[in-house]
């Protein structure tokens, strides 16, 4: 599913963000991203996004190398990808139903398709009954849900979370991590780089961790292992 061979990034500052990276990730496996602030989890995360370009080694999605993708077709790869981000990002102006169904109408998705599947995930991740509140409206949870809603509406192979609990409450982060679960187990692929160290001890999926850009830890069961 994913394959970084040999990958590294370097800044112009001459820092290497990533240092000959290898990791194969399968469908559906859950991974956490763990380590210190600027070990280069970010990094790792803007490479599979193509975001930014790797200075040397490949990386494999989905059987195709994306290495050297260009750039008209980037935004068709993207569209194979769900992102929750840790502020939510929705549209202000947009009540809960059309920030969902933005993300489908961006990738042309025919009206009547639309309306069927929104409501599903909205009852996937338990807003049904909010599709017509607006994000000021909505909790920080609630806004996360529709958030994680609009990654997933478009079905992506790939759902990455970049610290989808960092400002949420303890038991609105384990709902939110409950339901990623759940989407991973239907067989999305999902990969969460987090400093939430409750939650990656409790779930005890696989762990990769970082720091200063190589791997130091990779374990199929893996617990957090810092202090920040």
């Amino acid at each position: 599913m994913i394959q970084f061979n040999n990958v590294s990034k370097v800044y112009n500052n001459n820092i290497f963000a990533l240092s000959n990276v290898n990791v194969n990730i399968e469908k559906g496996e859950f991974v956490f991203l763990v380590g210190p602030s600027g070990a280069g989890k970010s990094t790792f995360i803007k490479i599979l996004l193509k975001e930014v370009d790797v200075t040397s080694g490949n990386i494999i999605v989905n059987n195709t190398d994306i290495t050297n993708l260009k750039r008209k077709s980037i935004p068709y790869y993207r569209r194979k990808i769900g992102v929750v981000f840790q502020d939510f990002r929705l549209i202000p102006t947009l009540n809960v139903y059309e920030n969902v169904a933005f993300a489908m109408r961006v990738v042309e998705a025919p009206l009547k398709e639309i309306r069927k599947k929104v409501p599903v995930v909205l009852s996937l991740v338990g807003l049904a009954n909010k599709y017509k509140a607006f994000p000021h409206e909505l909790s920080g949870g609630e806004q996360q849900r529709i958030s994680l809603a609009r990654a997933i509406v478009n079905s992506p192979s790939i759902l990455i979370a970049d610290e989808p609990t960092g400002n949420l409450d303890p038991e609105t982060s384990m709902d939110i991590m409950q339901t990623l679960n759940d989407i991973s187990r239907a067989g999305t692929t999902v990969v969460m780089a987090t400093h939430a160290k409750d939650i990656v001890d409790s779930m005890r999926k696989r762990v990769i961790a970082i720091e200063k850009g190589v791997i130091v830890r990779d374990e199929k069961r893996g617990a957090y292992g810092y202090e920040d």
